[in-house]
């Protein structure tokens, strides 16, 4: 029997995985320097938005029993 897979912890406080197997992450540039953002920016940047097809394998790698 092979060892357990061991879950990356910084990854799986900052990815979530959707029932369909998709994974969320949230905006950068959202959390210093607001002032010079405008409001329509700041909204967008507080909604979750999905891990590129590139990275998918490598975060999917890090949060195995997410």
């Amino acid at each position: 029997m092979s060892p357990k897979l061991k879950t990356n912890k910084s990854a799986s406080k900052r990815f979530k995985k959707t029932g369909t197997g998709k994974i969320l992450r949230s905006r950068a540039f959202a959390s210093h320097i607001l002032t010079k953002k405008d409001r329509k920016r700041k909204r967008r940047l507080r909604q979750k938005d999905l891990v590129s097809g590139a990275d998918k394998v490598r975060v999917n790698r890090m949060i195995p029993y997410a």
